[in-house]
C-alpha cells in the first residue's frame, strides 16, 4: 500500500468522522425524563467509584512493585544472590 493510498484513506476517514459529528450536532434533542436522568446519574456515579477503585488498586500494585524492586537492589548492593527471589514470567 502506497503512502498516497494511506493518505486517501485517512482523508476519507476524517471526512466521515466530520460528517457524523455534524449530523449528530444537528439532531433534534428531546428532553430526558427525570427518572431516566436519575438512573444515568446513578450509573455515572457507580462508574466513577469503579474507576477510582481500579486506580487505587493500580497505585497499590505500583507501590508494592517499587518496594520489591528497592529490596532487590539493596540485596544486590550487599552482594546477596537475588535469583531465587525473581520470578520468571512465562509467555
Amino acid at each position: 500500500m502506497s503512502n498516497e493510498d494511506t493518505e486517501d484513506r485517512d482523508r476519507e476517514l476524517r471526512e466521515r468522522i466530520v460528517s457524523l459529528m455534524q449530523a449528530n450536532s444537528q439532531a433534534v434533542r428531546k428532553p430526558i425524563p427525570s427518572a431516566e436522568l436519575q438512573q444515568l446519574k446513578t450509573a455515572a456515579s457507580r462508574l466513577d467509584q469503579m474507576l477510582q477503585a481500579t486506580a487505587d488498586a493500580d497505585q497499590q500494585t505500583l507501590r508494592t512493585a517499587a518496594a520489591r524492586l528497592d529490596q532487590i537492589l539493596i540485596d544486590i548492593r550487599e552482594g546477596k544472590d537475588v535469583s531465587p527471589n525473581l520470578k520468571r514470567r512465562r509467555t
